[in-house]
């Protein structure tokens, strides 16, 4: 999904990943719910040290995050494991959909937060 539009009588709403101007007139939306709390980051050091702050692998979506691919299974990584490029970190579940998290690089495996 790029663009969305949405029409409601006088309110015209639309949405877009592109890097447009967007011109919106709506009354304020009544209050929310706070939104769910997102998957915590695994962090993830370079061969070379590092602060792990820059090497923290922080969830691209809000879900819940699964550490192992079945409750009784082995975790996908553990602390202190060597891991590499493109290997599965963990599964976030969003929208009854799992989403495998893969490592964006070498390393090790220094916390998981």
């Amino acid at each position: 999904l790029t663009e969305i539009e949405v029409e409601l009588g006088d309110l015209k709403v639309r949405v877009s990943r592109q890097s447009q101007a967007v011109h919106a007139v709506a009354a304020p939306l009544p209050a929310m719910a706070p939104a769910p709390a997102t998957a915590q980051p695994v962090a993830v050091a370079a061969a070379a040290p590092a602060d792990p702050a820059k090497n923290a692998v922080p969830s691209p979506m809000v879900g819940t995050a699964y550490l192992a691919p079945s409750p009784d299974a082995k975790p996908f990584v553990e602390i202190g494991q060597k891991v590499k490029e493109g290997q599965t970190l963990l599964i976030i579940e969003a929208m009854k959909t799992m989403n495998q998290i893969p490592s964006p690089r070498a390393g090790t495996v220094t916390a998981i937060l």
